[in-house]
């Protein structure tokens, strides 16, 4: 990740740029749809300010992976926890505590730039986090199923698998050999 993310004061205005361009891409926000779906499978936002993040920067769309950069404000950090749930399905997450440069609130005459009608310009620290991810991710999740650890994981049969309360049968069927065995040996 860039350390000058965000390097002079024409930045706070490229956001709403950016994010105006992703609303005028198909691809994009079809892009952004997948990622989003891969963070919300991942429980990444049970963590800790992860449903605060803004968008400031892609879906930069490469040959194999997709890169996205959002921003939080320096008191409300993501859970560092969460992006760690990324990780065994090889995504590349980076963190960046930077400075943007926003608009002051105007209360007076000296709070604006000496001859114009604009604002003065004030540091705010935030929070930046880089996720690269894969596209075959991407495309797993969006069809329902992940290979985790060489083992193919469905994630409808495990939806299905939660709402018919399989595992409460398998207790059950513990206790129902529980009570022969005491009959046997009473």
């Amino acid at each position: 990740m860039d350390k000058d993310f965000f390097k002079d004061d024409k930045a706070y205005w490229q956001i709403a740029d950016e994010v105006k361009g992703i609303y005028m891409s198909d691809g994009s926000i079809a892009s952004l749809i997948d990622f989003e779906r891969v963070l919300d499978e991942v429980d990444i936002y049970a963590f800790a300010n992860w449903e605060d993040g803004e968008l400031v920067k892609g879906p930069e769309i490469g040959r194999y992976k997709v890169t996205c950069t959002f921003m939080w404000p320096e008191k409300r950090m993501p859970d560092p926890r969460g992006a760690k749930r990324l990780l065994p399905f090889d995504c590349d997450v980076s963190f960046l505590k930077t400075v943007l440069q926003v608009p002051a609130k105007v209360q007076s005459y000296d709070d604006f730039k000496p001859g114009t009608k604009k604002p003065k310009m004030i540091d705010q620290p935030v929070w930046l986090v880089e996720i690269t991810m894969p596209k075959d991710l991407m495309s797993d999740i969006r069809t329902g199923s992940v290979e985790l650890e060489g083992q193919d994981i469905d994630f409808e049969d495990l939806d299905a698998a939660y709402e018919q309360d399989l595992d409460q049968q398998e207790t059950q069927d513990a206790e129902t050999q529980e009570e022969q065995d005491e009959a046997v040996n009473g």
